[in-house]
C-alpha cells in the first residue's frame, strides 16, 4: 500500500493532488481565521474572549490547548506538503525543459501563475513573522504581556507594520486566485462549461478573504478600531 502511495506521489498528478488537498486545508483555515479576526470590531472583551476560547476548546473533556495543537499540527503538515510539492513540480518542469527558447515569446501566463513559485516561500516567511508578532508578541510593539487585542492595536498602529501585512495579504490573494483554479483543474472539476463558474468562485473566494484580512489593519491605522 505504501509503495502504491509513494509511486503515485512521484508522478506529477500525485504532487498536484497533494498541493490541491493541502491548499484546500489552508483555505479553510484562512476562512476561519478571517472570521475570528473580524471579531475585533465587536470590542476588546469579545476579541480577547475569542482568543482565549481557541486555547480552551474541548475543555473539560480534553486537556488545555489540545484541539488548537491538533489544528496547528495539521496546518504545519499542510504547509510543508504544499511547499514541498510545489518545489518538486517546479524542479520536474525545469528538468523536462532543459533547453531554453532563444526567443522571448512565451505562452500566455498570468501574473498570479508566475508568482506561484516564489509567492509560497514569501508567504511562509511572513507567517513566521506574523506568529512572532501577534501570537508570541516578541516582535510586537505592545510586548509579550499584552492582550491579543492590545497586540493587534499596538502592531497595526504603526503604518509600516500595517503596510507589510496588507502587501502580504494581497500576495496571498493572488496566490489563492490561481491556486483555487489549479486545484479545481487537478481534481477534475474544470469540465467544459464550468470554467466561467470556477473562475468566478476563485476570484470571489480570493477577494472576500483579501478584503476580510486587509480591513483589520486599515481600520486600526485610520483609528476606526482603537
Amino acid at each position: 500500500m505504501s509503495s502504491v502511495i509513494a509511486t503515485g506521489y512521484r508522478s506529477s498528478i500525485g504532487k498536484k493532488a497533494v498541493m490541491a488537498v493541502s491548499g484546500g486545508v489552508l483555505v479553510l483555515f484562512l476562512i476561519g481565521h478571517m472570521i475570528g479576526n473580524l471579531k475585533i470590531f465587536l470590542g476588546a472583551e469579545t476579541f480577547n474572549h475569542y482568543s482565549a476560547w481557541l486555547r480552551t476548546m474541548g475543555e473539560p473533556a480534553l486537556p488545555y490547548r489540545t484541539i488548537l495543537t491538533i489544528i496547528e499540527i495539521v496546518l504545519t503538515v499542510s504547509v510543508v506538503a504544499h511547499i514541498w510539492s510545489a518545489a518538486l513540480l517546479s524542479k520536474q518542469a525545469h528538468a523536462a525543459r532543459p533547453v531554453r527558447y532563444q526567443h522571448k515569446a512565451r505562452v500566455q501566463q498570468s501574473y498570479s501563475s508566475r508568482t506561484m513559485r516564489w509567492g509560497g516561500p514569501i508567504i511562509a516567511l511572513w507567517v513566521i513573522y506574523h506568529l512572532l508578532d501577534i501570537t508570541f508578541g516578541v516582535a510586537n510593539p505592545a510586548g509579550t504581556t499584552a492582550t491579543p487585542y492590545e497586540k493587534v492595536i499596538g502592531g497595526f498602529s504603526h503604518w509600516w507594520i500595517a503596510l507589510i501585512y496588507v502587501l502580504a495579504v494581497l500576495l496571498v490573494g493572488v496566490h489563492l486566485r490561481h491556486g483555487i483554479w489549479s486545484a479545481a483543474a487537478t481534481l477534475g472539476f474544470n469540465k467544459r462549461g464550468r470554467e466561467r463558474g470556477l473562475n468566478a468562485l476563485a476570484v470571489t473566494v480570493a477577494t472576500v478573504l483579501t478584503v476580510g484580512f486587509v480591513i483589520v489593519p486599515l481600520s486600526v491605522l485610520i483609528g476606526l478600531v482603537k
